[in-house]
């Protein structure tokens, strides 16, 4: 996703099993290399995890993505 994954939209290069395919590659983008999660981000369900990352996406949203 060459200008940003936009909140709320699954990456491009997640599998159907979740993994990501580009997962040890050299074109993967930076901030997934450098993202180490948590055991909080990943909580004990994924509707927990996905509730978890809904929350990140909006706190560290641009203002002019915000809708109120």
């Amino acid at each position: 996703m060459p200008h940003g994954k936009p909140a709320g939209i699954p990456c491009v290069q997640l599998l159907p099993d979740y993994r990501c395919a580009l997962f040890g590659r050299p074109e993967r983008p930076a901030v997934c290399v450098t993202l180490r999660p948590m055991e909080s981000m990943c909580a004990a369900t994924r509707e927990e995890a996905m509730a978890f990352l809904t929350v990140l996406e909006i706190a560290t949203a641009p203002l002019s993505a915000i809708r109120l």
